[in-house]
């Protein structure tokens, strides 16, 4: 069975019923819902075989999405944020208000201030962050083709949103803001 197609708007409808989406980012398909919704979070997690001690990547269309979720970080850090060169995913410290459920039960939570024109309508539209990890079970590849998703998760998801992948051949690397030191390192 096809994946229905979804608008932004489409699909920030069923991000707000609860439902689980996909849709293209810098380098591959992603998975998307309500960081703040524990069920969606949950079911997820359940179409990934992926642990809640993981934690969870929040995308944003801009830093102040995140405000309520992080411990704002000083005036050159969040330069660093808003400049980066490549796409990055930054952990930095999580307020209480930051859901276990996304943080893994740690003091730190990874975001992106994502470029994506589809990452950046989607959360401009939702208006706030959204969860973003890649669209596969673990232990598989990511998904870069809507026909990839459809094999991998013939149930669950509401649909994928229209657009394109991307340049990059691998997910986006992630860094510790505080300490710079890099956790996962991707060539550009």
């Amino acid at each position: 069975m096809a994946l229905k197609q979804l608008s932004v708007d489409a699909a920030v409808q069923a991000i707000r019923q609860g439902d689980i989406i996909a849709y293209p980012t810098e380098a591959v398909y992603g998975l998307g819902c309500d960081p703040l919704n524990e069920s969606s979070v949950d079911h997820l997690l359940t179409m990934k075989g992926r642990s809640r001690r993981q934690g969870l990547i929040l995308i944003g269309s801009r830093l102040e999405q995140f405000k309520d979720l992080i411990s704002w970080p000083d005036a050159s850090q969040r330069q660093q944020l808003r400049q980066q060169q490549s796409p990055t995913s930054w952990v930095v410290g999580a307020t209480d208000q930051a859901p276990g459920w996304i943080t893994g039960c740690r003091p730190s939570i990874a975001i992106r201030i994502s470029h994506h024109p589809v990452c950046q309508a989607l959360c401009m539209a939702f208006g706030g962050p959204l969860v973003s990890t890649s669209a596969n079970p673990k232990g598989e590849s990511p998904a870069r083709s809507v026909d990839q998703l459809d094999e991998y998760f013939p149930a669950g998801l509401a649909g994928v949103v229209e657009g394109q992948l991307g340049d990059l051949r691998q997910p986006t690397s992630i860094r510790d803001l505080a300490t710079g030191q890099w956790l996962r390192r991707n060539p550009t």
